[in-house]
């Protein structure tokens, strides 16, 4: 492949040493004069150098470069001071890059390199220059609306932003509008009102994912309402937001920073946010007949995960440990839910939820915008009447119904809910747990926390979806509890109409709740897309 042109290509000093330096529209690359080893990237910039001494950084991941004001020369007298040959190269003109390095676990960290000049007009040529490439990445944001969430997680939010997140940001020139959030939905109600958004190139949240799922919602109402779309309507189309939200991750579980990041570390988010990096997500829609409800881009859960939600907020007083002692008492009530779950499976896609391919940056999956538009058309073209049959309708008793629009991964769980989900194919993975044993049940939940296949067990089913609904048994209609109750007798039928009239009574509570990324749906029957 043909190597981009070089910008600059300079000796100077780095660390006392001579170095040649060069520039291209690519990278900016170092390495010790003399040596060799430079080798050129499969993607069109230098990659890696393993010889030592040389460095390459894409153009792509410098944060930042400015003069850096030279320490005047050191005045100790007890050690040894290596005196200059030539006085006129004493280096005391230098520039300091900011750069992203990769460490271990998906974590990015913020290094820096200090290389001196000669000359101060070698020096400025040289930040000029490298000045000139960042400014042609239009992708970079340059003003944001930061919202910080002081309550969420353990919180920290405010002070993770303010020592680990703003110097950052103010290295790379961006601005900031900092909103510190005073109550709930502080943030949904700003975006959808008061801000002004034609000011910024993007939105930022400080906390964890009831303050992302805030912002989202605020974006997507507010987007729809200058559109002039319905979202009471579930059939409607979703107008895309042309902002992009960042992700600070300061609250208690993280998943959607960890499942679109790879790493629940601030440092690592602000850098992404810095560079430019976006990853589209899938949004679902959730109504209650003809009323919207919420959208949802991580988890829906009913039965066990929406019993842990409900009781783990009568809890809050704990804090995040609430979360383990209410998982502890649902998985004890052993609670099972009947109903009737209706799906539009995922036909034509080129995947599925058990094919161990994990969705990354760059998946070839998610970059196939034909096939989910035009599945998406055909699906519109199609009547509801004419579309009955591909519809597939499974009835039974349920521990848990999960759907997933992503792995949901977070450090307790590394392959999350659904390991080989997608951020942005289109569809959902519908998870259904039907009764079984305690011991079995444990099972299942401890196949989240290591690396065995999630779904293989005879209880569990896994479909990947683009639609679908879900009735509780006592909100069914009498035609569909006469086929339920297809050689039974009418005293069980009987007891069957006491029971969904009367849900107060001794036995098995009727319904769950749904949780929807981390909150509490008003209704049971809901449609989601």
């Amino acid at each position: 492949m043909e190597r981009p042109p070089r910008l600059l290509c300079s000796e100077l000093r780095l660390q006392g040493r001579v170095c040649e330096v060069s520039l291209s529209g690519a990278a900016l690359c170092w390495r010790e004069a003399g040596q060799s080893g430079r080798r050129w990237g499969s993607a069109g910039v230098y990659g890696p150098l393993k010889a030592a001494g040389s460095h390459c950084v894409p153009v792509c991941e410098i944060i930042a470069v400015q003069e850096t004001e030279e320490d005047s020369p050191s005045t100790d007298v007890g050690k040894w001071q290596k005196v200059p040959q030539n006085p006129s190269s004493s280096n005391q003109h230098s520039f300091t890059v900011s750069y992203v390095e990769r460490t271990l676990k998906h974590r990015w960290r913020c290094s820096e390199v200090t290389l001196h000049c000669t000359d101060r007009k070698l020096c400025l040529q040289w930040v000029q220059a490298i000045r000139e490439q960042l400014a042609l990445l239009t992708i970079r944001p340059k003003r944001l609306l930061v919202y910080i969430n002081p309550y969420g997680g353990k919180q920290r939010g405010k002070r993770i932003y303010e020592q680990k997140v703003a110097p950052i940001f103010s290295r790379a020139s961006i601005s900031t509008d900092v909103i510190v959030t005073e109550r709930a939905n502080h943030a949904r109600d700003h975006l959808k009102t008061e801000a002004d958004l034609k000011k910024y190139d993007g939105v930022v949240c400080v906390g964890g994912d009831g303050m992302f799922s805030e912002i989202m919602h605020g974006l997507i109402s507010r987007t729809q309402c200058d559109a002039g779309v319905d979202q009471n309507r579930p059939d409607e189309e979703l107008i895309s937001c042309g902002l992009r939200i960042g992700i600070i991750p300061a609250g208690s579980t993280d998943c959607i920073c960890y499942a679109t990041v790879g790493s629940n570390d601030p440092v690592t988010s602000a850098l992404h946010i810095i560079v430019g990096d976006s990853q589209p997500m899938d949004v679902c829609s959730v109504h209650h007949h003809d009323t919207f409800l919420r959208y949802s881009v991580s988890l829906l859960g009913y039965g066990f995960y929406g019993d842990m939600l409900t009781d783990s907020e009568r809890k809050r007083w704990m804090g995040p440990a609430r979360y383990d002692i209410s998982g502890v008492k649902t998985f004890l009530s052993h609670r099972y839910y009947e109903g009737t779950i209706s799906f539009l499976p995922a036909d034509g896609t080129v995947s599925t939820p058990r094919d161990k391919i994990q969705c990354r940056s760059g998946c070839n999956i998610c970059q196939m915008p034909s096939l989910v538009e035009s599945t998406y058309k055909a699906e519109d073209s199609i009547s509801e009447a004419e579309t009955k049959d591909t519809w597939q309708v499974i009835r039974g008793k349920f521990l848990a119904i999960n759907a997933a629009c992503m792995s949901c991964a977070c450090p307790r769980s590394p392959k999350g809910l659904s390991p080989s989900a997608h951020l942005a194919d289109g569809t959902a993975d519908l998870i259904l747990v039907r009764k079984c044993s305690r011991i079995d049940f444990l099972r299942h939940l401890l196949r989240h926390t290591n690396k065995d296949d999630q779904f293989d067990h005879p209880f569990v089913e896994v479909y990947r979806v683009r639609q679908f609904r879900f009735t509780p048994r006592y909100q069914e209609t009498d035609s569909e509890l006469e086929l339920r109750e297809v050689g039974a007798g009418s005293s069980k039928h009987f007891f069957t109409q006491i029971c969904r009239e009367h849900p107060a009574c001794g036995c098995t509570p009727t319904q769950s709740s749904w949780n929807c990324d981390g909150e509490i749906l008003p209704h049971a029957a809901i449609q989601v897309r």
